[in-house]
């Protein structure tokens, strides 16, 4: 709470940092100078508007602000030390608003005998950047701006990276990246690594930050030594929003309607005022003053301490029926930026996101095995608040910024169960209230300041962040009624206390801290300029998780034990009962599943990125990496673990020029995947949901995975692109989730198979339909598609430590296809823009085969979102309107009987349900 309150106080501070927000009359130009053929930014390009001595030099980013311009139409100048002067005419500035300007320039010819002035007009220059930026990648790469993401409905990362081709995303947070789990992924955050959100596997959950706040995201696909090598699928870079290039404050609110949901009848227990703000009041936590494992173990409490630690547990049991809300969703963001005197700028980026949905699931369907005609009716109360505050100062070449991110997710759920269990010859019902709070926080400080005169500059960061998992409260109880016995009636299985029906207090509390520093050296190689860059860093993670089950049972021998039982779920831990001291309080696990762990990743790099000849470009090094890895479960039955390695990771990515317009690329790198310390724990997490335990394999090994890509890349004309690209990947040691079913109880756990190999292709387009008529409604309408398809082979061990009905599947997580399609349109110059979306991935694993239970398997969906947008009020307001998921196909995981590849009636069900289409409008005002 103290980290949102310091950052609603820098709102107010950034706001009377400058009061002139509506008194400009004049405009601005600003933007970037970049290399024509290699992206990198030009420290002290000299950007000059022509006939007069107003000018600047760009920063360390190639940075460039022109202000105090009075409007009307000017040509810049732009010179740079062995680079060829360029002249762009028909700049167009207007009072109170920033033109955009990115800038390319290309290398002198040596033999010129004289100054050469290249002319070019603002709409060809602007094309000629957009261009270099899609060409000139280092890497093979995806990515999309803060412009597609405002003409999508996508409300967070994890629903904008399923338009990233080759990428798809689970469980609605979780990302894939060319047939890839979460776990061979990984996330960064302006550059920095982002920790896991999750308690059960190394994964980020991306739907935790808001899409409004993104000013781009990339997916690189291929290594470079200067990126961490602990990926294969793909590394996701989210850059948030920097220096704003002029002071606005935009308001956005939003409401939505979804098809199962709003406005329908909505239960849950107990909630208070906080709750809609994503902060549980306290009232689920377990007392300070609740005793111990060992005291409750001890048996030294006397019936009235027993009394007295059974009322310590929260155990409201009340449901409260009221109806679902529809959706909100609202948005604050404030820029401000001050120009000096000087040519300093200082600026700030300061926004809120609040979200706030209440959904009900009332057809989940569970029928496999012993659990027959299972039916969950779930309520979820969600909540989300964000904030963002970013700084910056720009003080002659050099550049400082801090950047901070603060997220917080309230997820409180009710469910309702009924069914028939088999195997104990009962029809059941099951209640489980489950509050899960996770939070982010996450701050980074990072610096760039050149070096002398001859472009080499040096980059630095110091970052810190914190990851919250709180279960403060999952209560959970159970009742049973024999289903031969047509008078049998329903009762409480509370005489016995075990995982399914204890109270679970789970806190994960992991802290980061990360150092790294950078050094570019511009340099002449095969008669061309290259770029030498060299760096260190340090990533060091400290995780305590502390989790205890707590129940309370009927005392033996009460001779109305049978009444007791058949209580309504309200009224069966009553107060008066609990006085009466009807119940003992049993911790039956102690302390085996809470652990302490540690990590640290030391590593240093070099690469060369060279120019051979006018065509080829290869970016080429090495990466090495020490891993040392500490983990100590806190009972003393169970084994500390640790890990210790050094890898080398050599990477080489070459990129051909076949024209100006084509690219052909290849690319070689080793990279790495170690496991997360809950895959390595041996702590045992019952899932009332999918009704089986999760647990750890301290004996899992890193994957060492050699990677292998090609790529054809053709750019029709700027923001347009068609590509095709394969790829293959072998893994040493990948890193497998299974059902391991020898023995009764059902559990998820992880080992490494002898071999596994991966490889697939992809196909992208996007082009404006001008091809077919150069009318402007043509013009105007872009379509786009990516299609992915993939192929892997896991072999199981043979050996015989590992029991496997299968010898041979593909690997978890990947789908065999992935489709995203897309159409746009802008109407009345831009005023009014329509988007259709399209989604599928095929079938995927789930879940591997063990001895008894076959795989599980998810159906693919065919998910398609519209929007309109349309600008009102001189363009400074926006109003959408968002259709998400209009289809409204279920979601369904199954074991996959008949072998037909499909979910059809014959398949047995793990989970199948809908979730219904959303419905939302949404409007914006800058001011």
């Amino acid at each position: 709470m103290k980290k949102l309150f310091a950052l609603l106080s820098a709102i107010i501070v950034i706001t009377l940092f400058t009061n002139n927000l509506f008194a400009q009359t004049t405009g601005k130009i600003a933007g970037k100078v970049i290399d024509q053929k290699t992206n990198e930014t030009l420290i002290g390009a000299t950007v000059m508007i022509q006939g007069t001595t107003k000018g600047v030099a760009t920063n360390v980013d190639g940075d460039y602000t022109i202000a105090g311009l009075a409007p009307g139409r000017y040509t810049l100048e732009v010179k740079y030390v062995g680079y060829q002067t360029k002249a762009i005419s028909d700049v167009v500035v207007k009072a109170n608003e920033v033109t955009p300007l990115r800038i390319t320039l290309a290398e002198a010819v040596s033999q010129q005998l004289g100054e050469v002035v290249i002319k070019a007009t603002y709409r060809q220059a602007s094309t000629a950047s957009l261009y270099a930026i899609q060409k000139n990648n280092a890497s093979i790469s995806d990515g999309i701006s803060s412009e597609t993401i405002k003409r999508s409905p996508d409300r967070n990362t994890a629903d904008v990276l399923k338009r990233v081709s080759g990428a798809t995303v689970q469980d609605n947070k979780f990302v894939v990246v060319r047939g890839l789990s979460d776990r061979y992924n990984i996330a960064l955050l302006d550059g920095a690594v982002l920790p896991s959100t999750e308690i059960n596997t190394r994964a980020f959950s991306f739907d935790i930050v808001p899409s409004a706040l993104i000013e781009n995201l990339t997916i690189t696909k291929t290594a470079t030594p200067d990126l961490p090598g602990d990926f294969a699928g793909g590394a996701v870079n989210i850059i948030t929003k920097d220096i704003p290039d002029q002071n606005f404050i935009t308001v956005g609110i939003g409401g939505g309607y979804n098809t199962a949901s709003t406005f329908k009848d909505f239960k849950g227990g107990a909630r208070t005022a906080t709750d809609y703000f994503a902060f549980d009041n306290g009232d689920k936590y377990l007392s300070s003053k609740f005793p111990s494992f060992d005291v409750i173990q001890s048996g030294r409490l006397t019936a009235e301490q027993n009394a007295i630690v059974a009322r310590r547990i929260p155990l409201d049991l009340h449901t409260y029926n009221s109806t679902a809300l529809p959706t909100q969703n609202h948005q604050f963001t404030i820029g401000r930026v001050k120009d000096f005197e000087s040519g300093n700028r200082f600026g700030a980026i300061v926004g809120l996101t609040y979200r706030n949905s209440q959904n009900l699931i009332k057809d989940l369907k569970i029928d496999y095995l012993d659990y027959q005609n299972y039916n969950d009716d779930i309520s979820r109360f969600s909540t989300n608040v964000g904030a963002l505050a970013n700084f910056g100062y720009s003080f002659g070449k050099n550049k400082i910024t801090f950047k901070n991110i603060f997220n917080r997710s309230f997820d409180d759920q009710y469910l309702e169960r009924t069914g028939r269990n088999i195997g104990r010859g009962s029809d059941i019902q099951y209640y489980a209230f489950d509050l899960l709070q996770k939070q982010l926080f996450k701050t980074t400080l990072e610096g760039n300041h050149p070096i002398g005169e001859k472009g080499s500059k040096v980059n630095w960061s110091l970052s810190y962040s914190n990851v919250l998992n709180d279960q403060p409260d999952q209560r959970k109880v159970g009742y049973s009624k024999n289903f031969s016995d047509p008078d049998a009636i329903y009762q409480a299985d509370v005489t016995t206390v075990g995982k399914d029906n204890t109270t679970l207090f789970s806190k994960l509390n992991e802290n980061a801290y990360s150092a790294a520093v950078n050094y570019t050296l511009p340099l002449k190689m095969f008669s061309q300029t290259s770029t030498f860059k060299a760096g260190l860093n340090s990533f060091y993670r400290d995780r305590n998780f502390d989790l205890r089950f707590i129940g309370l049972k009927l005392r033996n021998g009460l001779e109305n034990e049978s009444w007791v039982r058949s209580l309504q779920v309200s009224q069966l831990y009553n107060k008066a009962l609990l006085n009466a001291n009807y119940y003992e309080v049993e911790e039956p696990f102690g302390n085996n599943d809470s652990y302490t762990a540690n990590s640290f990743t030391n590593s240093a790099y070099a690469m060369l990125d060279n120019k051979i000849g006018e065509k080829l470009r290869v970016v080429w090094g090495v990466r090495a990496e020490k891993f040392n890895l500490e983990l100590n479960p806190k009972s003393e039955t169970m084994r500390d673990i640790k890990k210790d390695y050094i890898d080398v990771l050599p990477s080489a990515n070459f990129t051909y020029s076949v024209t100006e317009k084509t690219n052909l690329r290849a690319s070689y790198y080793r990279t790495l995947a170690r496991p997360e310390f809950r895959e390595l724990a041996e702590t045992q997490i019952y899932d009332y949901e999918l009704l089986l335990i999760r647990q750890g394999n301290p004996d899992l090994k890193r994957t060492q995975i050699d990677n292998f890509d090609l790529r054809y890349e053709l750019y029709p004309s700027a923001g347009q692109i068609i590509s095709v690209s394969a790829f293959y990947k072998n893994f040493n040691n990948a890193i497998e989730a299974y059902n391991n079913d020898v023995t009764s109880t059902r559990m998820i756990t992880y080992f490494n198979p002898e071999k596994a190999y991966l490889y697939g292709a992809e196909f992208e387009v996007r082009k404006s339909l001008e091809f077919i008529n150069p009318a402007d409604f043509m013009k105007n309408t872009t379509i786009y598609a990516n299609v992915a398809i993939i192929k892997s082979k896991v072999e199981n061990p043979s050996d015989g430590s590992l029991k496997f009905q299968e010898s041979g599947r593909p690997m978890v997580g990947q789908a065999p296809y992935v489709v995203n399609a897309g159409l746009q349109h802008s109407f009345l110059d831009n005023k009014l823009n329509f988007s259709a979306l399209y989604n599928k991935v095929g079938r995927r694993l789930y879940l591997a085969a063990g001895v008894n239970v076959p795989s599980v398997w998810e159906a693919p969906r065919d998910v398609v979102d519209l929007q309109l947008s349309t600008k009102l009020l001189k363009n400074k307001g926006e109003l959408k309107f968002n259709a998400n998921d209009i289809l409204n196909q279920r979601f369904s995981y199954y074991f996959d009987g008949n072998g037909s590849k499909k979910y059809d009636a014959d398949d047995e069900t793990l989970r199948s349900w809908r979730m219904g289409a959303n419905y939302s409008f949404t409007f914006t005002y800058t001011f």
